[in-house]
């Protein structure tokens, strides 16, 4: 085969790729130009660095042990001590530090909530990508699939999953995404039955690109910002799943959460009496989805320039 029966694959190669490259950089532009002036989107930056930062350091950021058992200077138990100097949020109904569990446990938060949704997100942009440009049986077959998924009942799927799999972290992380999948899997697909009638993918096929290029080098960086908002979004949806199981009893019994610290505080009915040992996981589940929405609404305004201020 001469170097010329090469050619128009190099330069469908080059051109695609610059393409590529020049959507990616406008989109960062555009972010960019967006963040700067957005307020609230500023804001959920700042906090879920803040997260992120004390979930990857909790180990050297909390004082104690999160499970460690701590006593008065007479011997007895520091049961529900209010917060102190020793312990700054107070001791939970087992003298355990308050502060040290909060840390610790923005760790499940921060894990499950951007695993859960790249795995959720994942899957539906591939399901939305396949059934839209292959269209016909297979995009019958996908789309039930998703319909089906949109009829599960979030609860007692949990209960179940749970229940059969067992209680640990990775298994609630997978139930999270098999829930969260079916939104971005709709959205893309919308996408993209709209971008393969484009030029562009008419020509793609006219040089004999095949099908897995022209999904992933054309059309998927036309719906990469969709993506990235639903991913957003996900992470949000992820961390209050999350939470809800736990605070329902079904969390892994081996790591600490937000959900969990609740949960332990209603069953041993210090909601009231111990409010130190429930607000500031409430206060850290709220900051910490309210930041992602944030981030995602600035985001919106790029896939969606008409909501633009």
């Amino acid at each position: 085969m001469s170097v010329k029966d090469h050619l128009p694959a190099n330069v469908e190669s080059k051109l695609t790729s610059s393409r590529a490259l020049s959507q990616i950089k406008d989109g960062v532009s555009t972010a960019y130009e967006l963040y700067r002036s957005d307020r609230l989107g500023q804001f959920g930056i700042v906090v879920l660095a803040a997260f992120v930062f004390i979930a990857v350091f909790a180990p050297i950021l909390a004082p104690y042990s999160p499970g460690a058992r701590h006593r008065r200077d007479d011997g007895s138990l520091a049961r529900l001590d209010a917060p102190s100097t020793d312990h700054l949020l107070g001791t939970t109904h087992h003298g355990q530090d308050v502060f040290s569990q909060l840390i610790v446990s923005a760790r499940v938060s921060v894990f499950v909530g951007f695993l859960a949704a790249f795995i959720a997100v994942f899957i539906g942009t591939n399901i939305g990508l396949i059934s839209a440009y292959y269209g016909g049986w297979i995009d019958d077959i996908l789309m039930r699939i998703v319909d089906i998924a949109y009829g599960l009942p979030f609860l007692p799927f949990v209960i179940v999953l749970v229940f059969i799999f067992g209680a640990n972290i990775v298994n609630i992380m997978l139930v999270i995404a098999a829930i969260l999948w079916r939104d971005s899997a709709r959205v893309v697909r919308s996408e993209v039955l709209s971008q393969k009638q484009r030029p562009y993918v008419e020509s793609a096929r006219a040089i004999g690109a095949s099908d897995f290029r022209i999904l992933y080098r054309h059309v998927f960086p036309n719906v990469l910002p969709l993506t990235v908002l639903y991913m957003a979004f996900a992470v949000a949806y992820a961390i209050m799943y999350e939470a809800s199981i736990a605070f329902l009893g079904f969390g892994d019994p081996n790591v600490y959460s937000w959900g969990r610290m609740m949960y332990q505080a209603y069953t041993h009915g210090a909601i009231r009496e111990a409010w130190w040992w429930v607000l500031p996981a409430g206060v850290c589940i709220m900051l910490l989805v309210s930041s992602v929405f944030f981030i995602g609404r600035t985001l919106e305004e790029i896939t969606n320039p008409e909501i633009r201020h």
